[in-house]
């Protein structure tokens, strides 16, 4: 049972980070757009079954919890904090020592890909942008590189940012083309 360490603000107004003392994932992030979306998850039904939610991300010790316009936060973050303290902290090892990671849809196919270019993207993404979408609740998962384009997907409380459909996409861009290649459009799934 994890105990929440902190809850933060995010730029996203409808969305909330919780910092827990353990982990509910290990280097794999889990995100859900709906309730039918989290129904398989005990931990984001939980959540969803509070009500007035409309995304549940969470990725090792952190969840990001969004709500309906119509909800206040003052009403509805100690209802939420039950089904949070009470998920399971994965305490999974594969043996060695590391973490065991579960193998999640085309992000991973990606991200484990021959493809040099992509392995650039993914680096450069890793040092210089996912710490900072982290640290505001969100993340982000390259889906594909097709020729030219880059198809990524915002998760957690980047997903419904518009910071993160103009600003952020627009460096995220800017800096692939400066620092890897020229030609790559980026837009978003």
């Amino acid at each position: 049972m994890p105990k929440i360490a902190d809850i933060q603000e995010t730029p996203n107004p409808n969305a909330v980070k919780f910092i827990l003392k353990e982990p509910v994932s290990h280097g794999t992030s889990h995100s859900f757009k709906s309730a039918e979306d989290g129904a398989r998850d005990p931990l984001a039904k939980s959540i969803f079954d509070v009500g007035e939610v409309v995304s549940v991300f969470y990725m090792d010790k952190m969840i990001t919890v969004e709500k309906t316009d119509d909800a206040e936060w003052d009403e509805i973050l100690p209802e939420l904090a039950v089904p949070i303290r009470a998920a399971e902290a994965v305490v999974s090892s594969n043996g060695n020592g590391k973490a065991a990671a579960a193998v999640v849809g085309g992000a991973i196919a990606a991200a484990a890909s021959d493809d040099p270019k992509l392995r650039e993207i993914e680096a450069l993404l890793d040092e210089r942008i996912r710490p900072f979408l982290a640290s505001d609740g969100g993340w982000l998962e390259i889906l594909e590189l097709e020729d030219s384009t880059l198809k990524i997907r915002y998760e957690g409380a980047c997903g419904s940012c518009p910071s993160s459909l103009t600003g952020t996409l627009m460096a995220i861009e800017n800096m692939i083309q400066d620092e890897i290649d020229a030609e790559i459009k980026v837009i978003v799934a």
